[in-house]
């Protein structure tokens, strides 16, 4: 099982947008799909549609132990997608796991050997602590969601210097698969700057899709579904599925056929 780790520590920039409808659009391909929910928020669990009632155990019980990665599993409404998802619990989830020798694992522990799904995707909080820590260790690569604006560039060299750190003294195979740019609005003059900044200091790191503003893309997780289920045909979801195909073809062969 191929795990992939979206982060930012800033929040706002479309992280979770992104992991629903990435998740959705390799589901949609065939993959079988794995979304953890790692964010206190737990929007990525509402805006899949599961209620709070229809969420026994969560990814709090799998970070404390109290329970296995197959009972904290649900459904979802779309085939082939399945989630962890997340709490209220979860809020203190960081200073519960402060405690523990082996802290920064315990997702990785969690997930190891797991091998009903081709693909997972981990939601992470909007910040650098115990959690996303938990993310970096258990991941093989990070897909970072970039908000075209001013201080993109600022917070995105804080999160690689992160990444650093965590593959010099937890995690040395972790990889970077991409970084895709959110919120982008050709109207907007400084987008296309921000955007040919970042494309020059990261070249091909960078997708080639981006995701543009879109309306569809906002109104969608007050519907509990993913945009490429509430309009396939907007915008939005068109750039998902083009995101998802190159992802795809960044994806090690040796880990596809896994």
């Amino acid at each position: 099982m191929i795990r992939i780790a979206i982060a930012n520590q800033k929040g706002g920039v479309g992280k979770t947008t992104t992991a629903i409808n990435i998740a959705t659009a390799m589901a949609a391909t065939g993959w079988r799909t794995l979304l953890v929910d790692l964010d206190p928020q737990g929007n990525a669990s509402t805006g899949l549609g599961v209620a709070a009632a229809n969420r026994e155990y969560s990814s709090y019980d799998l970070l404390m132990e109290d329970a296995v990665l197959d009972e904290c599993i649900v459904p979802t409404s779309i085939p082939n997608l399945h989630l962890v998802p997340a709490t209220v619990d979860l809020s203190g989830a960081e200073i519960e796991l402060v405690q523990y020798q082996n802290r920064t694992d315990r997702l990785a522990t969690a997930m190891k050997n797991h091998a009903a799904h081709d693909i997972c995707f981990i939601d992470c909080p909007p910040s650098l602590g115990l959690l996303t820590l938990n993310a970096l260790c258990a991941a093989d690569t990070l897909l970072v969601p970039l908000q075209c604006e001013f201080f993109a560039l600022e917070g995105l060299s804080q999160l690689l210097h992160t990444v650093e750190q965590v593959q010099q003294r937890f995690n040395a195979d972790l990889g970077i698969v991409g970084i895709v740019l959110t919120m982008f609005d050709r109207r907007n003059r400084l987008t296309d700057q921000v955007a040919d900044d970042v494309r020059e200091c990261l070249g091909k790191l960078v997708f080639e899709s981006v995701i543009p503003r879109n309306v569809r893309l906002s109104e969608a997780p007050s519907h509990g579904l993913p945009a490429l289920i509430y309009d396939h045909a907007c915008a939005g979801s068109r750039a998902y599925m083009a995101l998802a195909r190159e992802l795809i073809g960044r994806l090690p062969e040796e880990r596809k056929a896994a």
